[in-house]
């Protein structure tokens, strides 16, 4: 009797249906459209907003729109930061990204802006001072400091109404001093933790029919609003980065405008959030490279005053502010595209592979999602999001 006639048959090997991934390999996760729409009309926003500045002597109703768009843009930004940040915790990966993708970034652009003022402005004594940022890098460091907190407000029992009261507080303390751009740093913090607190249905309650409906009205009514209140009061309060008392005002004005402005800066954030397209767009792509286009931006927004661009009458006039529009919207997108992003990908998204050990969770969760452009946002379908 043959021995092998007792041995069970072999079988071929199955071979694994396609659609079987390994458990370790999960499929990439989507990009929401929505949000990367979204943080580029933001940004577009942002630099309209620089070039209509030096316009508003002479045109109040530049002077209006410069207002009523700064009421909202950075606050809708921080915003979608702090959506965005929900899940940060003191995870080895997570403190990682924090760093070389908000930290690293922010001490390259200070040092950069630093030797720009240097140059363009013609003061070559400019100090560098990693605690004083300039001009826009102070987003990076109010971004750095609000993700540090997160886990505090997400066992807060009242996290808004608390964050409101810090805001308030700092609004009306002039000792708080300029380290940090502490004040823009605690003033924009409601509208951080709001984010925070902030879930998918929500977003999808803003695009509502009867909302974006309503949002015309009101939008048209804040522009009529501030044309009225341009000869009446400081813009600089929508900067968030002094105190009352700096702005001439008495200490009780601080809380009054702290409680009033997060009030208007939200209703025309959904204002702007109604309109954002769900769908994808030609310029969804470049909603992740909107951190590139708010930094780079910097640069030639800087360097149309030192330079005295402004200077030409023609600028002035209404065909003159229109084009100046154009040009500000065209240069930052043109910022945001992936051919710059992959040019000064090593300043904003460095690996720094050299510098950290090895970590168990090398991508979940990663911290650059939160900033405004990073290119490595992993957003999920219906959870998914800069002086």
């Amino acid at each position: 009797m043959n021995v092998s006639s007792l041995l069970p048959a072999r079988r071929a090997p199955a071979t694994p249906p396609p659609e079987a991934a390994p458990a370790s390999s999960p499929a990439p996760k989507q990009r929401d459209a929505f949000f990367d729409n979204a943080k580029y009309l933001a940004i577009a926003l942002v630099a309209m907003g620089h070039a209509w500045e030096p316009l508003r002597g002479g045109s109040r109703a530049a002077s209006a729109l410069y207002m009523t768009v700064y009421t909202f843009h950075m606050p809708a930004f921080v915003l979608i930061s702090g959506y965005f940040s929900r899940s940060f915790d003191f995870r080895p990966d997570r403190v990682k990204r924090l760093i070389t993708g908000v930290a690293v970034p922010y001490v390259l652009f200070e040092v950069a802006y630093t030797f720009f003022k240097r140059w363009a402005g013609d003061d070559p004594s400019y100090p560098i001072s990693l605690l004083d940022p300039w001009y826009l890098t102070w987003f990076l460091i109010a971004l750095f400091v609000w993700r540090l907190t997160t886990p505090l407000w997400r066992i807060a029992r009242w996290p808004v109404p608390l964050a409101l009261l810090v805001a308030a507080f700092a609004a009306c303390s002039p000792n708080i001093g300029d380290d940090l751009d502490l004040q823009r740093v605690l003033q924009f913090l409601p509208f951080f933790v709001l984010g925070l607190r902030l879930r998918p249905e929500h977003f999808r309650m803003m695009r509502r029919r009867e909302v974006r409906r309503l949002s015309v009205p009101v939008a048209a009514a804040a522009v009529v609003f501030a044309y009225w209140a341009v000869p009446r009061m400081n813009p600089a309060w929508l900067y968030r980065r002094d105190s009352a008392q700096e702005l001439g005002a008495p200490w009780w004005a601080g809380p009054v405008m702290t409680f009033a402005l997060f009030g208007c800066s939200m209703v025309l954030t959904v204002c702007f959030l109604a309109w954002v397209p769900r769908r994808r767009m030609w310029f969804t792509v470049l909603g992740a490279g909107t951190l590139y286009g708010y930094l780079l931006h910097g640069f030639l927004a800087k360097g149309s005053r030192f330079w005295d661009w402004y200077d030409h009458p023609w600028l002035h006039r209404p065909l003159g502010e229109l084009a100046v529009t154009a040009a500000a919207v065209a240069v930052v997108t043109a910022l945001c595209t992936p051919p710059v992003q992959r040019m000064f990908r090593f300043a904003m998204e460095p690996r720094m592979e050299w510098a950290f050990r090895p970590t168990a969770r090398s991508g979940a969760g990663s911290v650059a999602a939160d900033r405004p452009g990073s290119t490595e946002t992993a957003q999920k379908a219906t959870v998914s999001a800069s002086r």
